[in-house]
């Protein structure tokens, strides 16, 4: 039989096309495997070929979800691939729901293999896994070579079509996919055991893991809220017009802090939500609405609250990784404490 044919997709930066500069970048395509596509010709061995590496900006893709999934499947159904791969996209936020979107469009519609690699907190995970494998990666490109290779193992898996083991076996992430088998142990036996290594302090797998969430203790009352500096914080996108900071729509990146000193409540003509997850009409007409600026300062002013601190902090919660959001928490909390702010308002959408 001839080679297998495979189509890589590639944000901007992977793409060679340039940084946060170039995030805006409309879909394109590239004869041939590009940047990190030339590793994975190299592991895939001579029975796949790489025909085309399609490229689109983290920025664009967020914006236009919808045009550019279509343009994009069609410049890679146009190759006649057996396989896409995409990425990986670690732990970067955009381009992992841009890379679990272009293969979920691969698998359900062109009915072929796709395979893809990110972090397990990527926020495209919770989006793709369950039509998508998707290999587990680092959190940042220091794993590329690892990533690759467990996604062409992976892949060479797909296109012969041979069985594949559990996920911890072959790399990916669970899909949510429940199968049958044939064990020597009844269940109550597999439980006492896995019980009693856990009682003995040994190593064990469950067969069932449960989400993780974290828990943060609550902190005492504030005794004399009239006393104190009050915070405005939101991940509702609330922005100075224009969006100075370039906040992105999903999965932010970033976060921006704004002066209100001046200000009594905030206007269409100053403020604008950055938000990409929720209708932004009703916070475009209002921001206060998202933002309590209004409300806060009539507080300030009936002294419910001892002053108001003279600026707000912002970001994007829509798809945001829980690393990332862990990250703003913990800088603009170092901040609000150096400052002597005792409380902070904090509102989403």
């Amino acid at each position: 039989m001839g080679k297998w044919k495979a189509v890589h997709y590639l944000n901007q930066f992977f793409g060679q096309i340039g940084g946060e500069d170039k995030a805006g970048t409309e879909p394109l395509v590239r004869n041939g495997p590009v940047g990190p596509g030339v590793l994975f010709a190299e592991l895939l061995g001579p029975d796949v070929e790489i025909m085309a590496t399609v490229i689109c900006g983290d920025n664009y893709f967020s914006e236009h979800v919808e045009e550019a999934t279509e343009r994009l499947l069609a410049m890679i159904s146009s190759y006649g691939p057996d396989l896409v791969l995409a990425g990986p996209a670690f732990n970067a936020g955009r381009y992992g729901i841009a890379c679990g979107a272009v293969c979920t469009a691969v698998v359900s519609r062109l009915g072929i293999p796709a395979v893809t690699g990110m972090f397990p907190e990527n926020p495209g995970v919770e989006l793709s896994r369950k039509t998508v494998f998707i290999v587990e990666t680092k959190g940042t490109t220091a794993g590329m070579r690892e990533a690759a290779q467990k996604m062409s193992r992976l892949a060479g898996k797909l296109l012969r079509k041979e069985p594949l083991g559990f996920p911890e076996e072959e790399g990916y992430l669970a899909r949510g996919l429940r199968r049958n088998v044939f064990v020597a142990q009844t269940g109550a036996e597999r439980a006492v055991t896995m019980l009693l290594q856990k009682l003995k302090g040994e190593l064990f797998a469950t067969e069932y893991p449960l989400p993780v969430f974290d828990r943060v203790p609550p902190l005492p009352p504030v005794e004399k809220v009239s006393e104190i500096t009050l915070a405005l914080v939101t991940s509702g996108g609330i922005v100075p017009r224009g969006n100075p900071d370039r906040i992105e729509a999903s999965s932010a990146t970033r976060y921006g802090k704004y002066d209100i000193g001046a200000l009594s409540r905030l206007t269409p003509e100053t403020h604008e939500t950055a938000h990409g997850g929720y209708d932004p009409t009703y916070a475009n007409a209002d921001p206060n609405r998202v933002l309590p600026l209004d409300v806060a300062r009539d507080l300030e002013g009936e002294g419910a609250i001892g002053r108001l601190y003279p600026s707000y902090y912002a970001t994007v919660g829509n798809g945001t990784s829980v690393a990332r959001a862990g990250q703003f928490a913990r800088e603009i909390a170092r901040d609000l404490i150096r400052d002597g702010v005792r409380a902070v308002l904090i509102t989403s959408t």
